[in-house]
Protein backbone atom coordinates (compact mmCIF):
# COMPACT_ATOMS: atom_id res chain seq x y z
CA UNK A 1 0.00 0.00 0.00
CA UNK A 2 1.44 3.13 -1.56
CA UNK A 3 1.87 6.04 1.30
CA UNK A 4 1.57 10.02 0.58
CA UNK A 5 4.59 11.92 0.95
CA UNK A 6 4.03 14.69 3.33
CA UNK A 7 2.68 17.59 2.56
CA UNK A 8 5.20 20.78 1.98
CA UNK A 9 5.78 23.12 4.64
CA UNK A 10 3.51 26.07 4.51
CA UNK A 11 2.65 29.82 5.65
CA UNK A 12 -0.61 28.92 6.37
CA UNK A 13 0.20 27.54 9.81
CA UNK A 14 0.55 31.65 10.29
CA UNK A 15 -2.94 33.27 8.32
CA UNK A 16 -4.23 30.18 9.91
CA UNK A 17 -3.74 31.34 13.59
CA UNK A 18 -4.24 35.04 12.74
CA UNK A 19 -7.84 34.08 11.35
CA UNK A 20 -10.19 36.33 13.65
CA UNK A 21 -13.76 35.15 13.82
CA UNK A 22 -15.90 38.15 15.30
CA UNK A 23 -18.55 37.16 18.37
CA UNK A 24 -20.34 39.39 20.79
CA UNK A 25 -18.52 40.92 23.69
CA UNK A 26 -18.77 39.85 26.80
CA UNK A 27 -16.69 42.52 28.93
CA UNK A 28 -15.56 45.08 26.48
CA UNK A 29 -16.13 46.65 23.26
CA UNK A 30 -15.60 43.97 20.33
CA UNK A 31 -14.39 40.75 20.63
CA UNK A 32 -12.83 37.66 18.23
CA UNK A 33 -12.48 33.81 18.75
CA UNK A 34 -9.05 32.46 17.47
CA UNK A 35 -7.13 28.80 17.30
CA UNK A 36 -4.05 28.01 18.18
CA UNK A 37 -1.65 25.78 16.06
CA UNK A 38 -0.42 22.70 16.26
CA UNK A 39 2.94 22.21 17.75
CA UNK A 40 4.52 19.02 19.95
CA UNK A 41 4.90 20.95 23.61
CA UNK A 42 2.32 20.80 26.16
CA UNK A 43 1.38 24.46 26.14
CA UNK A 44 0.73 26.60 22.87
CA UNK A 45 3.24 29.16 21.11
CA UNK A 46 3.34 32.29 22.60
CA UNK A 47 3.65 33.62 19.41
CA UNK A 48 -0.14 32.18 18.43
CA UNK A 49 -1.24 35.16 21.43
CA UNK A 50 0.59 38.31 20.70
CA UNK A 51 -0.30 37.58 16.82
CA UNK A 52 -3.82 36.79 17.03
CA UNK A 53 -3.99 40.04 19.90
CA UNK A 54 -2.26 42.41 17.58
CA UNK A 55 -4.92 41.15 14.95
CA UNK A 56 -7.84 41.88 17.26
CA UNK A 57 -6.49 45.13 17.87
CA UNK A 58 -5.77 46.13 14.50
CA UNK A 59 -9.29 45.49 13.53
CA UNK A 60 -10.48 47.59 16.07
CA UNK A 61 -8.84 50.54 14.33
CA UNK A 62 -10.68 51.66 11.40
CA UNK A 63 -9.21 55.62 10.93
CA UNK A 64 -6.02 54.40 8.70
CA UNK A 65 -3.39 54.29 11.69
CA UNK A 66 -0.81 51.97 11.98
CA UNK A 67 0.31 49.70 14.72
CA UNK A 68 3.74 51.12 16.80
CA UNK A 69 4.16 49.02 19.30
CA UNK A 70 2.42 46.07 22.08
CA UNK A 71 3.03 45.23 25.11
CA UNK A 72 2.13 41.93 26.76
CA UNK A 73 1.96 39.73 29.66
CA UNK A 74 1.46 35.76 29.39
CA UNK A 75 -0.39 34.50 32.69
CA UNK A 76 -1.68 31.35 31.91
CA UNK A 77 -0.73 28.52 29.24
CA UNK A 78 -3.01 28.16 26.72
CA UNK A 79 -4.18 25.01 25.08
CA UNK A 80 -3.28 23.85 22.06
CA UNK A 81 -6.13 23.37 19.20
CA UNK A 82 -7.87 25.47 21.27
CA UNK A 83 -10.08 28.51 21.22
CA UNK A 84 -9.06 31.84 22.63
CA UNK A 85 -11.74 34.45 22.87
CA UNK A 86 -10.10 38.40 22.66
CA UNK A 87 -12.03 41.01 24.57
CA UNK A 88 -11.21 44.71 23.09
CA UNK A 89 -11.34 47.31 24.83
CA UNK A 90 -11.19 51.12 23.52
CA UNK A 91 -9.04 53.17 25.75
CA UNK A 92 -8.21 55.90 23.58
CA UNK A 93 -8.92 57.59 19.97
CA UNK A 94 -7.14 60.41 19.26
CA UNK A 95 -5.85 62.45 16.07
CA UNK A 96 -2.21 60.92 15.97
CA UNK A 97 -2.54 57.55 18.33
CA UNK A 98 -5.13 55.62 19.54
CA UNK A 99 -4.94 52.83 22.21
CA UNK A 100 -6.48 49.28 22.79
CA UNK A 101 -6.20 46.85 25.32
CA UNK A 102 -6.93 43.15 24.21
CA UNK A 103 -7.35 40.28 26.93
CA UNK A 104 -7.45 37.21 25.89
CA UNK A 105 -9.88 34.42 27.99
CA UNK A 106 -9.55 30.27 27.64
CA UNK A 107 -11.68 28.34 29.94
CA UNK A 108 -13.68 31.11 31.52
CA UNK A 109 -9.89 32.58 32.82
CA UNK A 110 -8.12 35.66 31.70
CA UNK A 111 -4.48 34.00 30.05
CA UNK A 112 -3.26 37.12 28.18
CA UNK A 113 -3.26 40.40 28.21
CA UNK A 114 -1.86 42.96 25.40
CA UNK A 115 -1.92 47.19 25.35
CA UNK A 116 -1.18 47.99 21.69
CA UNK A 117 -0.36 50.86 20.43
CA UNK A 118 -1.31 52.81 16.78
CA UNK A 119 0.01 55.97 14.83
CA UNK A 120 -1.16 57.78 12.56
CA UNK A 121 2.26 58.67 10.88
CA UNK A 122 4.04 62.09 10.86
CA UNK A 123 7.10 63.74 9.11
CA UNK A 124 10.12 63.67 11.89
CA UNK A 125 13.24 62.35 10.33
CA UNK A 126 14.72 58.81 9.74
CA UNK A 127 17.26 57.07 11.42
CA UNK A 128 17.79 53.59 13.06
CA UNK A 129 21.22 51.82 14.39
CA UNK A 130 22.83 50.48 11.62
CA UNK A 131 23.13 46.79 11.19
CA UNK A 132 26.86 46.25 11.72
CA UNK A 133 27.92 42.68 11.81
CA UNK A 134 28.29 41.14 8.26
CA UNK A 135 26.66 37.32 8.35
CA UNK A 136 26.57 34.63 5.95
CA UNK A 137 23.24 35.14 3.56
CA UNK A 138 20.67 32.32 4.10
CA UNK A 139 21.66 30.44 0.60
CA UNK A 140 24.70 29.65 2.44
CA UNK A 141 23.20 28.48 5.78
CA UNK A 142 21.13 24.84 5.87
CA UNK A 143 17.58 25.09 6.19
CA UNK A 144 16.38 23.45 10.07
CA UNK A 145 15.04 20.53 7.89
CA UNK A 146 18.29 19.97 6.88
CA UNK A 147 20.13 20.58 9.76
CA UNK A 148 18.27 17.89 11.52
CA UNK A 149 17.74 15.93 8.59
CA UNK A 150 22.28 15.19 9.03
CA UNK A 151 21.70 14.53 12.41
CA UNK A 152 19.14 11.26 12.64
CA UNK A 153 18.72 9.17 15.62
CA UNK A 154 19.12 10.36 19.04
CA UNK A 155 16.15 10.86 21.84
CA UNK A 156 14.19 13.95 19.58
CA UNK A 157 10.80 12.48 19.09
CA UNK A 158 9.84 12.81 15.71
CA UNK A 159 6.79 14.74 15.99
CA UNK A 160 9.45 17.70 17.57
CA UNK A 161 12.18 16.56 14.37
CA UNK A 162 8.96 17.42 12.17
CA UNK A 163 7.70 20.74 13.88
CA UNK A 164 11.10 22.31 13.75
CA UNK A 165 11.68 21.08 10.30
CA UNK A 166 8.62 22.71 8.81
CA UNK A 167 5.83 22.91 11.14
CA UNK A 168 6.07 26.56 12.53
CA UNK A 169 5.03 27.98 8.76
CA UNK A 170 8.51 30.11 8.09
CA UNK A 171 12.52 28.72 7.42
CA UNK A 172 14.78 29.28 10.13
CA UNK A 173 18.24 29.74 9.69
CA UNK A 174 20.32 30.06 12.28
CA UNK A 175 24.27 32.26 12.67
CA UNK A 176 26.32 30.51 14.07
CA UNK A 177 24.01 27.50 14.21
CA UNK A 178 20.79 25.99 16.07
CA UNK A 179 20.67 25.14 19.29
CA UNK A 180 18.12 22.45 18.81
CA UNK A 181 20.51 19.05 20.06
CA UNK A 182 23.30 20.90 21.02
CA UNK A 183 24.69 24.20 21.22
CA UNK A 184 26.21 24.89 18.14
CA UNK A 185 29.19 27.18 18.30
CA UNK A 186 30.63 29.34 20.93
CA UNK A 187 28.46 29.87 24.23
CA UNK A 188 28.39 33.68 23.11
CA UNK A 189 24.96 36.05 23.86
CA UNK A 190 24.05 36.86 20.54
CA UNK A 191 22.83 35.12 17.42
CA UNK A 192 21.16 35.95 14.33
CA UNK A 193 18.03 34.09 12.35
CA UNK A 194 17.75 34.02 8.47
CA UNK A 195 13.63 34.61 8.61
CA UNK A 196 11.16 33.46 5.45
CA UNK A 197 7.77 32.19 4.82
CA UNK A 198 7.69 28.83 2.93
CA UNK A 199 5.69 30.28 0.94
CA UNK A 200 3.52 33.31 -0.27
CA UNK A 201 1.66 35.09 2.76
CA UNK A 202 -2.25 34.64 2.43
CA UNK A 203 -4.45 36.62 2.33
CA UNK A 204 -6.21 37.48 5.99
CA UNK A 205 -9.88 38.70 6.14
CA UNK A 206 -10.24 42.01 8.17
CA UNK A 207 -6.56 42.63 7.58
CA UNK A 208 -4.54 44.69 4.71
CA UNK A 209 -1.44 43.00 3.77
CA UNK A 210 0.59 45.62 5.33
CA UNK A 211 -1.43 44.96 8.85
CA UNK A 212 -0.77 41.02 8.16
CA UNK A 213 3.05 41.36 7.46
CA UNK A 214 3.27 43.52 10.61
CA UNK A 215 1.31 40.27 12.76
CA UNK A 216 3.78 37.91 11.02
CA UNK A 217 6.76 39.84 12.89
CA UNK A 218 4.89 39.38 15.78
CA UNK A 219 4.12 35.77 15.78
CA UNK A 220 7.36 34.43 14.71
CA UNK A 221 9.82 36.79 16.96
CA UNK A 222 8.85 34.27 19.81
CA UNK A 223 10.33 31.39 17.89
CA UNK A 224 14.26 32.17 19.04
CA UNK A 225 14.06 35.07 20.83
CA UNK A 226 15.32 33.71 24.01
CA UNK A 227 17.84 31.51 22.24
CA UNK A 228 21.15 33.60 23.02
CA UNK A 229 20.36 33.06 26.77
CA UNK A 230 19.98 29.36 26.18
CA UNK A 231 23.27 29.31 24.16
CA UNK A 232 25.20 32.11 26.65
CA UNK A 233 24.13 29.38 29.44
CA UNK A 234 25.42 26.18 27.48
CA UNK A 235 21.73 24.90 27.20
CA UNK A 236 20.16 23.34 24.17
CA UNK A 237 16.33 22.73 23.62
CA UNK A 238 16.42 19.17 24.21
CA UNK A 239 18.18 19.85 27.38
CA UNK A 240 16.51 16.80 29.65
CA UNK A 241 14.30 18.63 32.43
CA UNK A 242 14.40 22.35 30.81
CA UNK A 243 11.63 23.98 30.97
CA UNK A 244 10.54 27.45 29.21
CA UNK A 245 7.33 29.99 29.20
CA UNK A 246 6.84 33.52 27.43
CA UNK A 247 6.52 35.61 30.67
CA UNK A 248 6.13 39.08 29.41
CA UNK A 249 6.93 41.01 25.65
CA UNK A 250 7.64 43.77 24.19
CA UNK A 251 7.24 45.01 20.60
CA UNK A 252 7.68 48.61 18.54
CA UNK A 253 7.10 48.74 14.42
CA UNK A 254 9.39 51.22 12.96
CA UNK A 255 8.69 51.53 9.42
CA UNK A 256 6.68 48.93 6.83
CA UNK A 257 8.13 45.98 5.08
CA UNK A 258 7.41 42.74 3.28
CA UNK A 259 8.07 40.02 5.08
CA UNK A 260 7.90 37.37 2.05
CA UNK A 261 11.80 38.00 1.06
CA UNK A 262 14.62 36.81 3.93
CA UNK A 263 14.61 38.88 7.07
CA UNK A 264 17.78 39.08 9.22
CA UNK A 265 16.88 38.56 12.90
CA UNK A 266 19.56 39.61 14.85
CA UNK A 267 19.37 38.66 18.59
CA UNK A 268 20.90 39.64 21.76
CA UNK A 269 21.01 37.94 25.47
CA UNK A 270 20.73 40.95 28.19
CA UNK A 271 20.93 39.00 31.32
CA UNK A 272 20.24 35.52 32.99
CA UNK A 273 19.41 34.71 36.41
CA UNK A 274 16.81 33.94 39.21
CA UNK A 275 15.03 31.43 36.59
CA UNK A 276 14.47 33.91 34.07
CA UNK A 277 16.17 34.99 31.00
CA UNK A 278 15.47 38.70 28.82
CA UNK A 279 16.82 38.90 25.04
CA UNK A 280 16.19 41.03 22.69
CA UNK A 281 15.69 40.59 18.55
CA UNK A 282 15.70 43.54 15.81
CA UNK A 283 14.36 42.48 12.36
CA UNK A 284 16.35 43.63 9.15
CA UNK A 285 15.79 43.54 5.68
CA UNK A 286 18.16 42.36 3.35
CA UNK A 287 18.92 45.71 2.52
CA UNK A 288 19.41 46.89 6.19
CA UNK A 289 16.38 48.35 6.75
CA UNK A 290 15.45 48.35 10.43
CA UNK A 291 11.66 47.23 10.63
CA UNK A 292 10.70 46.39 14.02
CA UNK A 293 12.65 45.75 17.98
CA UNK A 294 11.04 43.15 20.30
CA UNK A 295 12.15 42.35 23.64
CA UNK A 296 11.22 39.42 26.04
CA UNK A 297 11.76 37.75 29.39
CA UNK A 298 10.84 34.43 29.81
CA UNK A 299 11.39 31.63 32.25
CA UNK A 300 14.63 29.19 31.89
CA UNK A 301 14.71 26.28 34.40
CA UNK A 302 16.80 24.01 33.72
CA UNK A 303 16.85 20.39 35.20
Amino acid sequence: MSQHPPAPPTSAVFTDAITLKPTSPLHFDLAFTAVTQPCPWPKAYGGDLVAQAAAAATRSVTDGKSPHSLHSYFLRPAEIGAEIRYEVEVLRDGRGYSTRQVRGYQNGKVLYVCLAGFAAGAAGGSYHAPLTDEVPGPEELPSAAEYLAARPGGTVPDPVRAYWSGGRGFDLRHVPGPVYLTVDGARQPHQAVWIRPFDALRPVPGLTAEQRDRAALAYVCDYTILEPVLRVLGLPWTRPGLVTASLDHAMWFHRPGPVDDWLLYVQEAVAGDAGRGLGTGRFFTRDHRHLATAVQEGMIRPA
